[in-house]
Protein backbone atom coordinates (compact mmCIF):
# COMPACT_ATOMS: atom_id res chain seq x y z
CA UNK A 1 0.00 0.00 0.00
CA UNK A 2 1.32 3.44 -0.93
CA UNK A 3 2.07 5.44 2.24
CA UNK A 4 0.78 8.94 1.55
CA UNK A 5 2.38 10.31 4.72
CA UNK A 6 5.83 9.67 3.25
CA UNK A 7 5.27 11.62 0.05
CA UNK A 8 8.23 13.99 -0.05
CA UNK A 9 7.16 16.43 -2.74
CA UNK A 10 5.36 17.05 -6.01
CA UNK A 11 8.09 15.31 -8.00
CA UNK A 12 7.44 12.07 -6.12
CA UNK A 13 3.70 12.09 -6.81
CA UNK A 14 3.63 10.65 -10.38
CA UNK A 15 5.40 7.49 -9.22
CA UNK A 16 3.20 7.21 -6.13
CA UNK A 17 0.07 7.76 -8.22
CA UNK A 18 1.13 5.02 -10.62
CA UNK A 19 1.59 2.73 -7.64
CA UNK A 20 -1.97 3.46 -6.53
CA UNK A 21 -3.32 2.82 -10.02
CA UNK A 22 -1.48 -0.50 -10.09
CA UNK A 23 -3.24 -1.43 -6.85
CA UNK A 24 -6.72 -0.23 -7.85
CA UNK A 25 -7.03 -1.40 -11.45
CA UNK A 26 -6.65 -5.16 -10.77
CA UNK A 27 -9.59 -4.85 -8.38
CA UNK A 28 -11.94 -2.73 -10.48
CA UNK A 29 -10.84 -4.19 -13.83
CA UNK A 30 -8.64 -2.88 -16.60
CA UNK A 31 -10.22 0.08 -18.37
CA UNK A 32 -10.68 -0.09 -22.17
CA UNK A 33 -8.05 1.83 -24.13
CA UNK A 34 -10.63 3.06 -26.65
CA UNK A 35 -14.26 4.16 -26.45
CA UNK A 36 -17.01 3.65 -29.00
CA UNK A 37 -18.66 6.28 -31.18
CA UNK A 38 -21.37 7.78 -28.96
CA UNK A 39 -23.92 8.52 -31.70
CA UNK A 40 -25.64 10.91 -29.31
CA UNK A 41 -29.34 11.32 -30.09
CA UNK A 42 -32.08 13.52 -28.67
CA UNK A 43 -35.32 11.55 -28.24
CA UNK A 44 -37.58 14.34 -27.03
CA UNK A 45 -37.46 17.60 -25.10
CA UNK A 46 -39.67 19.61 -22.76
CA UNK A 47 -39.43 23.33 -22.01
CA UNK A 48 -39.55 24.60 -18.43
CA UNK A 49 -39.14 28.14 -17.08
CA UNK A 50 -35.42 28.87 -17.47
CA UNK A 51 -34.28 25.58 -19.03
CA UNK A 52 -35.07 22.73 -21.41
CA UNK A 53 -35.00 19.08 -20.38
CA UNK A 54 -33.99 16.66 -23.12
CA UNK A 55 -34.12 12.88 -23.12
CA UNK A 56 -30.95 11.71 -24.88
CA UNK A 57 -29.20 8.42 -25.45
CA UNK A 58 -25.76 7.32 -26.56
CA UNK A 59 -23.66 4.17 -26.93
CA UNK A 60 -21.26 3.00 -24.22
CA UNK A 61 -20.29 -0.11 -26.18
CA UNK A 62 -21.25 -1.59 -29.54
CA UNK A 63 -24.64 -2.85 -28.32
CA UNK A 64 -25.52 -0.86 -25.20
CA UNK A 65 -27.23 2.54 -25.34
CA UNK A 66 -27.57 4.61 -22.18
CA UNK A 67 -30.57 6.84 -21.58
CA UNK A 68 -29.97 10.18 -19.83
CA UNK A 69 -31.60 13.51 -19.03
CA UNK A 70 -29.81 16.57 -20.38
CA UNK A 71 -30.78 19.95 -18.90
CA UNK A 72 -29.91 23.07 -20.87
CA UNK A 73 -30.39 26.56 -19.37
CA UNK A 74 -31.96 29.21 -21.56
CA UNK A 75 -29.93 31.79 -23.45
CA UNK A 76 -26.45 30.93 -22.26
CA UNK A 77 -23.38 29.64 -24.11
CA UNK A 78 -20.12 28.20 -22.80
CA UNK A 79 -21.48 27.62 -19.28
CA UNK A 80 -20.18 25.23 -16.62
CA UNK A 81 -21.54 21.70 -16.65
CA UNK A 82 -22.27 19.24 -13.85
CA UNK A 83 -22.62 15.49 -14.30
CA UNK A 84 -25.17 14.16 -11.78
CA UNK A 85 -24.69 10.54 -10.64
CA UNK A 86 -27.76 8.96 -9.06
CA UNK A 87 -27.95 7.04 -5.80
CA UNK A 88 -28.89 3.36 -5.50
CA UNK A 89 -32.51 3.92 -6.48
CA UNK A 90 -34.60 1.85 -8.88
CA UNK A 91 -35.67 4.91 -10.89
CA UNK A 92 -32.07 5.78 -11.76
CA UNK A 93 -31.73 9.05 -13.67
CA UNK A 94 -35.29 10.16 -12.86
CA UNK A 95 -34.31 11.08 -9.29
CA UNK A 96 -31.59 13.63 -10.13
CA UNK A 97 -33.94 14.89 -12.87
CA UNK A 98 -36.59 15.66 -10.25
CA UNK A 99 -39.17 13.42 -11.92
CA UNK A 100 -39.58 10.95 -9.05
CA UNK A 101 -37.88 10.09 -5.79
CA UNK A 102 -36.25 12.32 -3.18
CA UNK A 103 -36.60 15.98 -4.17
CA UNK A 104 -33.44 16.72 -2.19
CA UNK A 105 -31.48 14.63 -4.68
CA UNK A 106 -32.83 16.37 -7.80
CA UNK A 107 -29.34 17.63 -8.58
CA UNK A 108 -29.74 17.89 -12.36
CA UNK A 109 -32.85 20.04 -12.13
CA UNK A 110 -31.46 22.13 -9.27
CA UNK A 111 -28.23 23.05 -11.02
CA UNK A 112 -30.01 23.70 -14.32
CA UNK A 113 -32.12 26.25 -12.44
CA UNK A 114 -28.85 27.86 -11.32
CA UNK A 115 -27.60 28.12 -14.90
CA UNK A 116 -25.47 25.00 -15.31
CA UNK A 117 -25.83 22.46 -18.10
CA UNK A 118 -26.45 19.13 -16.36
CA UNK A 119 -26.55 15.50 -17.40
CA UNK A 120 -28.10 12.62 -15.41
CA UNK A 121 -27.53 9.15 -16.97
CA UNK A 122 -28.85 5.78 -15.90
CA UNK A 123 -26.35 3.58 -14.10
CA UNK A 124 -26.22 0.02 -15.40
CA UNK A 125 -28.88 -2.16 -13.66
CA UNK A 126 -31.08 0.89 -12.88
CA UNK A 127 -33.76 2.93 -14.62
CA UNK A 128 -34.04 1.90 -18.26
CA UNK A 129 -31.03 -0.42 -17.91
CA UNK A 130 -32.51 -3.15 -15.69
CA UNK A 131 -31.95 -6.54 -17.32
CA UNK A 132 -34.87 -8.74 -18.26
CA UNK A 133 -36.02 -11.03 -15.41
CA UNK A 134 -33.61 -9.41 -12.95
CA UNK A 135 -34.22 -6.94 -10.15
CA UNK A 136 -32.60 -3.48 -10.18
CA UNK A 137 -28.96 -3.66 -9.09
CA UNK A 138 -28.73 -7.40 -9.61
CA UNK A 139 -25.32 -7.62 -11.27
CA UNK A 140 -25.51 -11.15 -12.75
CA UNK A 141 -25.85 -9.81 -16.29
CA UNK A 142 -23.07 -7.26 -15.72
CA UNK A 143 -20.56 -9.99 -14.97
CA UNK A 144 -21.88 -12.23 -17.75
CA UNK A 145 -21.30 -9.46 -20.31
CA UNK A 146 -18.13 -8.04 -18.68
CA UNK A 147 -16.30 -11.00 -17.10
CA UNK A 148 -13.01 -9.12 -16.73
CA UNK A 149 -14.51 -6.03 -15.10
CA UNK A 150 -16.19 -5.26 -11.77
CA UNK A 151 -19.51 -3.48 -11.40
CA UNK A 152 -17.54 -0.48 -10.13
CA UNK A 153 -15.31 -0.59 -13.21
CA UNK A 154 -18.29 -0.84 -15.55
CA UNK A 155 -19.95 2.17 -13.91
CA UNK A 156 -16.69 4.08 -14.20
CA UNK A 157 -16.36 3.39 -17.92
CA UNK A 158 -20.01 4.28 -18.53
CA UNK A 159 -19.59 7.58 -16.71
CA UNK A 160 -16.51 8.33 -18.80
CA UNK A 161 -18.74 7.96 -21.84
CA UNK A 162 -21.21 10.32 -20.17
CA UNK A 163 -18.41 12.88 -19.90
CA UNK A 164 -17.63 12.34 -23.58
CA UNK A 165 -21.24 13.17 -24.44
CA UNK A 166 -21.31 16.06 -22.02
CA UNK A 167 -18.08 17.79 -22.96
CA UNK A 168 -18.80 17.49 -26.69
CA UNK A 169 -22.01 19.46 -26.21
CA UNK A 170 -21.28 22.95 -27.53
CA UNK A 171 -23.07 24.74 -24.68
CA UNK A 172 -20.67 23.33 -22.09
CA UNK A 173 -17.35 25.00 -21.28
CA UNK A 174 -15.01 21.97 -21.20
CA UNK A 175 -12.70 23.79 -18.80
CA UNK A 176 -15.48 24.03 -16.18
CA UNK A 177 -17.01 20.61 -15.64
CA UNK A 178 -17.94 19.10 -12.28
CA UNK A 179 -19.63 16.00 -10.89
CA UNK A 180 -21.90 15.39 -7.92
CA UNK A 181 -23.36 12.29 -6.32
CA UNK A 182 -24.89 10.94 -3.13
CA UNK A 183 -24.51 7.38 -1.85
CA UNK A 184 -23.75 5.17 -4.85
CA UNK A 185 -23.58 8.38 -6.88
CA UNK A 186 -20.81 9.68 -4.61
CA UNK A 187 -18.81 6.50 -5.14
CA UNK A 188 -19.14 6.99 -8.89
CA UNK A 189 -18.32 10.69 -8.68
CA UNK A 190 -15.08 10.02 -6.79
CA UNK A 191 -13.94 7.15 -9.01
CA UNK A 192 -14.65 9.20 -12.13
CA UNK A 193 -12.74 12.17 -10.74
CA UNK A 194 -9.83 9.90 -9.85
CA UNK A 195 -9.51 8.46 -13.36
CA UNK A 196 -10.70 11.31 -15.61
CA UNK A 197 -8.85 14.63 -15.49
CA UNK A 198 -11.55 16.48 -17.40
CA UNK A 199 -13.31 17.14 -14.10
CA UNK A 200 -12.42 20.29 -12.21
CA UNK A 201 -14.74 19.90 -9.20
CA UNK A 202 -16.37 17.02 -7.35
CA UNK A 203 -18.96 16.85 -4.56
CA UNK A 204 -19.36 13.41 -2.97
CA UNK A 205 -21.97 12.90 -0.24
CA UNK A 206 -22.12 9.79 1.98
CA UNK A 207 -20.23 7.64 -0.50
CA UNK A 208 -17.77 5.53 1.49
CA UNK A 209 -16.12 4.48 4.68
CA UNK A 210 -12.57 3.16 4.74
CA UNK A 211 -12.23 -0.57 4.06
CA UNK A 212 -9.76 -0.98 6.91
CA UNK A 213 -12.20 0.17 9.62
CA UNK A 214 -15.50 -0.86 8.02
CA UNK A 215 -17.45 -3.22 10.30
CA UNK A 216 -19.26 -4.56 7.22
CA UNK A 217 -16.63 -4.63 4.45
CA UNK A 218 -18.55 -7.50 2.82
CA UNK A 219 -20.88 -4.81 1.41
CA UNK A 220 -18.29 -4.41 -1.40
CA UNK A 221 -18.09 -8.09 -2.38
CA UNK A 222 -21.31 -9.89 -1.56
CA UNK A 223 -22.14 -13.25 -3.11
CA UNK A 224 -25.31 -12.04 -4.88
CA UNK A 225 -27.41 -8.97 -5.56
CA UNK A 226 -25.27 -5.91 -6.23
CA UNK A 227 -21.70 -7.19 -6.23
CA UNK A 228 -19.47 -4.14 -6.49
CA UNK A 229 -15.89 -5.42 -6.19
CA UNK A 230 -15.71 -9.24 -6.18
CA UNK A 231 -11.90 -9.23 -6.35
CA UNK A 232 -11.79 -7.34 -3.05
CA UNK A 233 -13.10 -10.45 -1.28
CA UNK A 234 -9.66 -11.94 -0.67
CA UNK A 235 -8.45 -8.72 0.94
CA UNK A 236 -11.58 -8.57 3.10
CA UNK A 237 -10.95 -12.10 4.36
CA UNK A 238 -7.33 -11.23 5.20
CA UNK A 239 -8.19 -7.80 6.61
CA UNK A 240 -5.37 -6.31 4.56
CA UNK A 241 -5.88 -3.93 1.62
CA UNK A 242 -3.63 -2.73 -1.21
CA UNK A 243 -5.45 0.62 -1.27
CA UNK A 244 -8.15 2.49 0.61
CA UNK A 245 -10.36 5.51 0.06
CA UNK A 246 -7.64 8.03 0.88
CA UNK A 247 -5.82 6.73 -2.19
CA UNK A 248 -8.86 7.32 -4.40
CA UNK A 249 -9.16 10.84 -2.99
CA UNK A 250 -5.45 11.43 -3.58
CA UNK A 251 -5.82 10.39 -7.23
CA UNK A 252 -8.38 13.18 -7.70
CA UNK A 253 -5.79 15.81 -6.72
CA UNK A 254 -5.41 18.61 -7.54
CA UNK A 255 -9.07 18.85 -8.70
CA UNK A 256 -11.36 20.44 -6.14
CA UNK A 257 -13.13 17.81 -4.04
CA UNK A 258 -15.74 18.27 -1.32
CA UNK A 259 -16.43 15.19 0.79
CA UNK A 260 -19.71 15.33 2.71
CA UNK A 261 -20.17 12.91 5.59
CA UNK A 262 -23.09 12.26 7.91
CA UNK A 263 -21.92 11.38 11.38
CA UNK A 264 -25.27 9.61 11.92
CA UNK A 265 -25.20 7.61 8.70
CA UNK A 266 -26.68 4.18 9.45
CA UNK A 267 -25.46 2.78 6.11
CA UNK A 268 -21.84 3.05 7.18
CA UNK A 269 -20.63 1.61 10.46
CA UNK A 270 -17.74 4.02 10.84
CA UNK A 271 -18.41 7.26 8.96
CA UNK A 272 -15.82 9.16 11.01
CA UNK A 273 -13.19 7.20 9.09
CA UNK A 274 -13.92 9.53 6.17
CA UNK A 275 -12.08 12.23 8.09
CA UNK A 276 -8.99 10.03 8.27
CA UNK A 277 -9.18 9.44 4.51
CA UNK A 278 -9.46 13.17 3.87
CA UNK A 279 -6.60 13.95 6.25
CA UNK A 280 -4.31 11.42 4.58
CA UNK A 281 -5.23 12.57 1.05
CA UNK A 282 -4.74 16.21 2.01
CA UNK A 283 -0.99 15.53 2.08
CA UNK A 284 -1.08 15.05 -1.69
CA UNK A 285 -3.16 18.17 -2.24
CA UNK A 286 -0.70 20.14 -0.15
CA UNK A 287 2.41 19.02 -2.03
CA UNK A 288 0.66 19.77 -5.32
CA UNK A 289 -0.03 23.33 -4.18
CA UNK A 290 -3.80 22.80 -3.85
CA UNK A 291 -4.28 22.57 -0.09
CA UNK A 292 -7.60 24.41 -0.20
CA UNK A 293 -9.04 22.24 -2.97
CA UNK A 294 -9.95 19.36 -0.63
CA UNK A 295 -12.52 19.92 2.10
CA UNK A 296 -14.73 17.86 4.40
CA UNK A 297 -18.20 18.91 5.53
CA UNK A 298 -19.94 16.89 8.26
CA UNK A 299 -23.51 16.89 9.52
CA UNK A 300 -25.87 14.87 11.73
CA UNK A 301 -28.81 14.55 9.35
CA UNK A 302 -28.48 10.88 8.40
CA UNK A 303 -28.18 9.48 4.91
CA UNK A 304 -29.78 12.36 3.07
CA UNK A 305 -29.07 15.71 1.47
CA UNK A 306 -30.56 18.63 3.38
CA UNK A 307 -31.00 22.24 2.19
CA UNK A 308 -27.89 23.16 4.21
CA UNK A 309 -25.87 20.40 2.56
CA UNK A 310 -27.06 21.49 -0.87
CA UNK A 311 -26.11 25.09 -0.11
CA UNK A 312 -22.58 23.99 0.78
CA UNK A 313 -22.42 22.09 -2.52
CA UNK A 314 -23.68 25.14 -4.42
CA UNK A 315 -20.95 27.28 -2.91
CA UNK A 316 -18.32 24.67 -3.81
CA UNK A 317 -19.28 24.64 -7.48
CA UNK A 318 -19.61 28.41 -7.59
CA UNK A 319 -16.10 28.70 -6.18
CA UNK A 320 -14.38 26.13 -8.38
CA UNK A 321 -16.32 26.24 -11.66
Amino acid sequence: MVDLTKLKGASAWPKARKGIENAVLPIIGQLPSERVDLQLKTVDETDFPGFTRRRVNYFVNVWDRVSAWLFVPDGKDEVPGILCCHDQVNQGKNEPAGIEGDAGLAFAQHYAELGYVTLAPDCITAGDRVSSRLQPYDTKSVYKDNPEMSMVGKMLVDHMHALDAFTDFRRVDPARVGVIGHGLGALNALLLSAFDNRLQACVASCGFTRFETDKDPQRWARDDGMVLLPKLKGMIEKGSYSFDWEHILAMVAPSATLVITSLTNSRFSNPKSCQKAVTLASRVYKVLGAAHALDHFTHHDGHRVTPETLEVSDEWFERWL
